[in-house]
């Protein structure tokens, strides 16, 4: 007697499952390291920059210090890109035209691939739009044309992105865990390159998992990409035959009823800032740094690096400031705390909340649970100084427009 059972779809559930743990034991280490991280790489980067202004074009020191605030940068990314791979909380997402974003990025490689490489792209017309975040689509886009490209860097060969809609029936569906009937629109990228083993295929997405050699990668961009489209409610697939190629296939859920997104209105950083800034952080390091870079941007800056005593400051003359700025992490009052007793003596004045947590580990840093407190922007560190300089302009902007209409402003998340 012979009994014969499909078992395909456990299998796929405990490849995910497996997956999804793996996502989760790296979120997890990842939420616990980024705050340290990122406050030691904000000391180094703004003090490099701030470096960089002094030290005259022709010193040889320069170059070194353009390495440091490079090798900055480097780490700033690489921890934002290992918090983006298990995302717990949904991020603030906007009608985006995928179209738009890979033309972009196609400009952005032409000029990067190297003329053995043939670039094709088929990209339908009135696609309609995807709700995302369109700085992680592009991350997307920019990952698998450039893991494509480096399959074939030896050799040469085609790089084609088709980019079209597709309807999902529940039969379809059971080839993607997780997707729900609709339509979709669907990103695929190939190439003819080298291809790829099954066992290879089968780890493509794990963490840290790469077939680069040794300082050619991190073995971080197919997880990054793996949870972005997850967090996007879409799905990924791979296909690929050893010395035929590649294909990468990503579902985005297409948004049907959707309004055009306004444009952010355009910050003026040419001319010297001016204003009353109360900046506040327990890293003495931070704080100093800050301070002089704000003050070459033109605003009067007062720093504490204790948080009650800011307050007790602020209390005493609270109309004295245009501006706070404060940390989230401090002892005795953290920042949302400092926030709300600050808002409870002057409702209008606009707080800028800065943090090197993420809003996985820390719910306050999520845009409903700022703006319910009255944050009017959060910002995680490391912050770089043209970051800053245009948070701080958008806020006393609001400010300035708000007092001439008489009523209190409204102020942006970013």
């Amino acid at each position: 007697v012979v009994i014969v059972r499909d078992v395909t779809h456990e299998t796929m559930l405990e490849r995910q499952l497996r997956q999804a743990q793996k996502l989760e034991a790296v979120a997890t280490l990842s939420g616990g390291i980024a705050h340290d991280f990122n406050n030691i790489l904000a000391v180094i980067i703004t003090n490099t920059e701030m470096t960089l202004e002094d030290v005259p074009d022709d010193n040889p020191l320069k170059k070194q210090l353009e390495i440091v605030l490079k090798a900055g940068f480097r780490g700033k990314d690489l921890v934002k890109q290992i918090l983006t791979l298990s995302r717990r909380t949904e991020q603030e997402r906007q009608p985006v035209k995928v179209g738009l974003i890979v033309e972009e990025c196609f400009n952005l490689l032409r000029a990067s691939l190297p003329t053995t490489i043939e670039v094709k792209q088929w990209l339908a017309d009135d696609l309609g739009m995807i709700a995302a975040d369109p700085t992680q689509i592009h991350q997307v886009v920019m990952n698998l044309c450039t893991n494509a490209a480096d399959a074939m860097s030896d050799t040469g060969g085609s790089l084609e992105v088709v980019l079209g809609e597709v309807e999902l029936d529940s039969d379809a569906c059971k080839a993607y865990p997780g997707l729900q009937p609709g339509h979709y629109i669907e990103l695929q990228i190939s190439d003819s390159g080298q291809g790829m083993e099954r066992d290879v295929m089968e780890r493509i997405f794990d963490p840290f998992y790469s077939t680069k050699t040794q300082g050619k990668g991190t073995g971080l961009g197919l997880s990054v990409v793996h949870g972005i489209v997850k967090s996007h409610g879409g799905a990924i697939t791979v296909d690929s035959v050893p010395g035929r190629g590649t294909i990468f296939s990503a579902l985005f859920p297409k948004l049907e009823n959707y309004e055009e997104v306004e444009n952010l209105s355009v910050v003026d950083l040419e001319s010297q800032g001016s204003g009353r800034i109360l900046f506040v952080d327990d890293e003495e390091d931070y704080v100093l740094a800050n301070a002089k870079i704000l003050e070459r941007f033109g605003y009067d800056v007062v720093v504490q690096t204790d948080s009650r005593k800011t307050l007790e400051l602020f209390r005493n003359a609270p109309y004295d400031f245009d501006l706070v700025i404060t940390d989230q992490t401090m002892p005795h009052l953290t920042g949302d705390m400092l926030a709300r007793q600050l808002l409870a003596i002057r409702p209008d004045i606009p707080i800028i909340l800065c943090s090197g947590s993420s809003p996985e580990t820390n719910s306050i840093l999520t845009p409903e649970k700022s703006r319910a407190i009255g944050i009017s922007e959060v910002l995680l560190k490391p912050v770089g100084r043209e970051e800053m300089n245009r948070a701080i302009r958008r806020q006393l902007k609001s400010r300035q427009i708000d007092t001439s209409r008489g009523d209190y402003a409204e102020y942006s998340y970013h």
